[in-house]
């Protein structure tokens, strides 16, 4: 008769057949297996009389006791097909506990819509990719504007702003201004100091927020 076993259930076979064989006392495989003595009686009498299969888990390869009816599973994954397709397994079950009257764990769900394809984990979904924005051609093209705070001065004047023109194809720092804050007004302040000096460009880019030029020359936010 072929015996399977895990490796907790092989050191219990050699430990109990040591007792059998009087290689070791009762005490000595109750430390080993960490057990009690009368344990490791029961199972000193078990293997006595079914063998290597008596020290076997008895319900191996019996169905779960807490089992879940598979039609329960069914109706789940049905509903999440037909309902909450885009649906994650914490707001899936929500609906389904208060909608469909259906009471399961998150994890046994989770677990069901993995395995029906339904749900990935985030540690196995693939990395997004990210298309790379290419610079402009031309200088004057494109002007990007940050405002950086910071403690430029080191101690010696109050902490503050520095709004900072780069152009986009060349890299260039075209205007540089300390602002006590970054503020409209400071930007605009700053933007006419530019466009006195270099002109007007095709188009501002200010973190966040995409600028195009009016007729007077003074940015104004896309709509």
């Amino acid at each position: 008769m072929l015996v399977t076993m895990n490796d907790k259930e092989i050191l219990r076979l050699s430990a109990i057949r040591d007792v059998c064989e009087h290689r070791i006392r009762r005490s000595d495989a109750a430390r080993i297996l960490s057990l009690s003595v009368r344990q490791v009686q029961r199972l000193v009498t078990r293997f006595r009389e079914s063998g290597a299969a008596g020290l076997v888990h008895q319900r191996r390869g019996k169905p779960s006791s807490n089992k879940i009816n598979d039609n329960v599973r069914y109706r789940c994954l049905s509903l999440i097909n037909q309902k909450y397709p885009d649906f994650g397994p914490t707001l899936a079950h929500e609906k389904l506990t208060e909608r469909h009257d259906i009471s399961i764990s998150l994890e046994t769900l989770r677990q069901w819509m993995i395995a029906d394809g339904l749900w990935v984990p985030h540690a196995k979904r693939k990395p997004r990719v990210y298309q790379p924005r290419h610079r402009r051609d031309c200088l004057g093209e494109l002007v990007q504007i940050d405002g950086s705070h910071h403690d430029w001065f080191e101690g010696r004047s109050p902490k503050c702003c520095l709004l900072v023109y780069i152009d986009d194809a060349t890299g260039r720092l075209m205007n540089l201004r300390f602002s006590e804050t970054e503020s409209a007004f400071d930007y605009m302040v700053a933007t006419r100091e530019y466009l006195d000096q270099h002109g007007r460009p095709t188009a501002f880019i200010v973190i966040g927020m995409q600028f195009s030029m009016s007729v007077n020359g003074m940015p104004t936010p896309n709509a």
